[in-house]
């Protein structure tokens, strides 16, 4: 049996937008027709546990037919990490905590693609790498992007394909031009340094935060689920996001996936 292909939606630090990342990859690729394990390591917060309760719920009450994983998982320890990952199934996405834990270390040391979701701030790089004060040049990178660095020398000591990993940009501005472009020059410069590639994330967009209490994401959207009114950013948001997709290169592994049986 070909082996999950196991995606990490992580940043150690709150408020970037792990989960809204992790639910609309999930459901993009139940759209997809790839099954699809969710695993919630944020056992305080459970923002992914709830949106995929919240999903269940809502296509009980209206007799919809929508894709759902084929579980929704919350992890207690390693062995119910093992457990899990042990399922057979296409893809495993895991939603990380806000914090370093010895479980989100695990996950990122399994992933064959790590995602880091930022906002468009030197708030949210300072988790990624440490700047000069006076002269703004890189100084060396962060605790979080040494942590990936540890996953990726241990997956290469064990043979194993090395990690895919991208910092997506969320929430850009159409504002702020100047702080955007000192953010980009400080990305290029610690991509280089420590490897990863960035891509655009998701817009901050309305519908991505109002769609999620019944939820569902900008995939669910058709003539017979309308539970706000739809317009034509919402058509953007669906193409937004069928573009990540295909930038991460999800959709040539669900393809791939789901052609071998």
């Amino acid at each position: 049996m070909a082996q999950a292909h196991i995606i990490v939606v992580g940043n150690e630090k709150g408020g970037a937008g792990k989960s809204t990342v992790a639910v609309h990859l999930a459901t993009a690729l139940l759209h997809e027709g790839a099954r699809v394990v969710a695993i919630d390591l944020d056992t305080r917060q459970q923002s992914m546990g709830h949106f995929f309760a919240n999903r269940s719920a809502w296509i009980a009450a209206h007799g919809a037919s929508l894709p759902e994983p084929l579980a929704m998982t919350r992890i207690a320890d390693q062995f119910d990490l093992d457990r899990v990952m042990a399922q057979p199934t296409d893809f495993i996405l895991i939603d990380t905590p806000g914090a370093d834990t010895e479980l989100a270390r695990e996950a990122h040391g399994r992933a064959h693609l790590i995602v880091t979701p930022m906002n468009d701030s030197f708030v949210d790089f300072d988790v990624l790498g440490h700047v000069d004060p006076i002269s703004l040049d890189v100084t060396r990178p962060s605790l979080y992007a040494l942590t990936v660095w540890e996953a990726r020398k241990a997956r290469a000591m064990r043979r194993e394909a090395s990690i895919d990993w991208v910092v997506l940009r969320n929430r850009l501005a159409s504002t702020a031009v100047r702080n955007r472009r000192r953010v980009d020059e400080k990305l290029a410069s610690l991509a280089r340094r420590v490897g990863f590639r960035t891509l655009p994330g998701l817009r901050d967009r309305v519908i991505y935060r109002e769609l999620f209490p019944f939820g569902l994401t900008v995939s669910d959207l058709s003539r017979n689920v309308r539970p706000v009114q739809v317009s034509l950013s919402h058509v953007a948001a669906r193409q937004e996001l069928r573009m990540l997709l295909q930038e991460l290169g999800l959709v040539e592994v669900a393809d791939a996936t789901l052609a071998a049986g």
